[in-house]
C-alpha cells in the first residue's frame, strides 16, 4: 500500500471516533464508572488508583501485584488492587527527574517464575548530561535487591526530552527502544545510540548476530555500535511483540503531525530526520521535505494530525475475543485509547475509545484474564472490561 493511504483521522483512513455513551457518577464505595461504546459493545471503565503521577508504565507480577512506574516521581509503586492498598518500591538506583527524564518502563524477565528478574529503564546523569539506562533487580518483599546494569545507552544529552527507553522481550533477547535526544542528525549515525532500537542478550552482552557486530566504518564515519537492531527513529513511546507472529512493532512521535506506526526488522533505517510525515514546529518541511525515499521503511501506520502515542499492547485475551490482535495505543494529545485492526499485516480500521473523560493515556497493561488497565496523567489508572 502506497504511503500516503496510510493516513489517519481527516485523510484516507478510517477512523471511528465515538462520545461516551454515559458517566456513572461516583457510588458510595467511592467506586468511579464510565461507560464507552466500541464497534463490538460498550464496555465499562472503573477507577482502581488514584493518586498518582505521570504512571509511564505499568506491569502485572504473577502474583497479580501491580508495578507502576511514576515517570515525574521517580518511584516505581507496588499496588495490591484487590485490598487497595500501595508502597514505593525501595532500593531503587538514584536517577534524574525532570522534563521527560525519569522512571520509563518495566519489563519482566521471559523466565520470571525461575530467575526473579525485572528489568527497569530510567534516566541516569545529571541534568545538563544524562542518559537512559537499563537495570534489572529481583524482589524482596517490597525492596529492589541484586540491582544489576544491563546497559548504559550512548545517548547523552543536555536536553530532557526524547529519551524513551521502551523495553521488550523477544525469543529471550532485549530490545530497548532510544529516542534521538532532541539531536535528530543523530539517529542516522550509528556511533551511539540516540535514536535506535538496540539488542541485547538479557544480562547485557550482544548477541552475535545482531546487524553491525564486526561492521566496518564508512569513510569519514565512525564505526557503528554493535548493540544496535534499527535506527532512524525520533521518539519511540511503543514497544512490543506481536504474540502471534513474534514480529516487534514500535510507534513514535512525529515532530508536528506523522507518528508513526512501524514493524521493526533487522538492519532497517526508518528515515529520521531525513524524511517524516510532519513538518517542524514552525510549519517548515522535515529533512528533504518527503515522507519517503529508497533504502528507508514506509510505516504501516501514519497520525496526521498527531495523537501523541505513549504505550503500546497488541491485545490477547479472553475478556475483548473480538480485539484479538488489535493494536491498541495510548493518546496523550489525543485523550484516548486508539483501536488498530489489522489483516495481514495491513491496517484496515482505526476507532478511538474513552476519548478525553480518562485524560491522557500514557500507559497499558494486560492482566491475566485479558483485561486492560490504562494509566492516565490524571494519576489514575483504570480498569476496561466488557459491559
Amino acid at each position: 500500500m502506497p504511503p500516503f493511504q496510510r493516513l489517519s483521522c481527516g485523510f484516507l483512513g478510517l477512523i471511528l471516533c465515538f462520545p461516551p455513551l454515559t458517566a456513572i457518577a461516583e457510588s458510595g464505595d467511592g467506586t468511579v464508572r464510565h461507560v464507552f461504546p466500541s464497534l463490538d459493545g460498550s464496555f465499562v471503565a472503573e477507577r482502581v488508583l488514584e493518586g498518582l503521577s505521570q504512571p509511564a508504565a505499568l506491569e502485572f507480577l504473577p502474583d497479580g501485584r501491580l508495578l507502576v512506574a511514576q515517570r515525574d516521581r521517580g518511584v516505581i509503586t507496588v499496588a495490591d488492587l484487590s485490598a487497595g492498598s500501595t508502597e514505593n518500591l525501595a532500593g531503587l538506583p538514584p536517577l534524574v527527574v525532570y522534563g521527560d527524564a525519569g522512571v520509563h518502563d518495566i519489563e519482566l524477565h521471559p523466565d520470571f517464575a525461575q530467575n526473579g528478574w525485572i528489568y527497569i529503564s530510567y534516566t541516569e546523569g545529571e541534568e545538563v548530561h544524562s542518559t537512559g539506562v537499563v537495570d534489572r533487580f529481583r524482589l524482596q518483599g517490597n525492596r529492589a535487591v541484586d540491582v544489576e546494569r544491563v546497559l548504559t545507552a550512548d545517548a547523552y544529552s543536555e536536553d530532557a526530552y526524547h529519551i524513551a527507553a521502551r523495553m521488550t522481550f523477544v525469543d529471550g533477547y532485549l530490545y530497548v527502544a532510544f529516542g534521538d535526544r532532541q539531536h535528530p542528525p543523530k539517529a542516522q549515525d550509528n556511533s551511539n545510540h540516540a535514536g535506535t532500537v538496540v539488542r541485547l542478550k538479557d544480562d547485557g552482552a550482544v548477541p552475535d548476530d545482531n546487524p553491525f557486530v564486526g561492521a566496518a566504518a564508512e569513510e569519514g564515519k565512525p564505526t557503528p555500535r554493535p548493540e544496535i537492531w534499527s535506527y532512524g527513529h525520533r521518539d519511540p513511546m511503543g514497544l512490543y511483540r506481536h504474540p502471534a507472529t513474534n514480529e516487534l512493532w514500535l510507534h513514535e512521535h512525529g515532530p508536528r503531525g506523522g507518528d508513526e506506526v512501524q514493524r521493526v526488522t533487522r538492519g532497517a533505517n526508518y528515515g529520521w530526520p531525513i524524511v517524516s510525515y510532519g513538518f517542524q514546529y514552525d510549519g517548515g518541511p522535515v529533512g528533504m521535505g518527503i515522507p519517503w525515499r529508497e533504502g528507508m521503511e514506509i510505516p504501516s501506520w501514519v497520525y496526521v494530525p498527531s495523537i501523541a502515542p505513549s504505550d503500546l499492547v497488541i491485545y490477547q485475551g479472553d475478556a475483548f475475543p473480538a480485539w484479538q490482535g488489535n493494536f491498541l495505543i495510548g493518546a496523550m494529545a489525543g485523550m484516548h485509547l486508539n483501536r488498530l485492526v489489522l489483516r495481514d499485516g495491513e491496517v484496515v480500521a482505526e476507532e478511538r475509545l474513552a476519548q478525553r473523560l480518562l485524560g491522557r493515556i500514557r500507559s497499558i497493561a494486560l492482566d491475566s484474564a485479558g483485561r486492560i488497565y490504562l494509566g492516565s496523567d490524571n494519576g489514575e489508572v483504570w480498569r476496561l472490561q466488557p459491559e
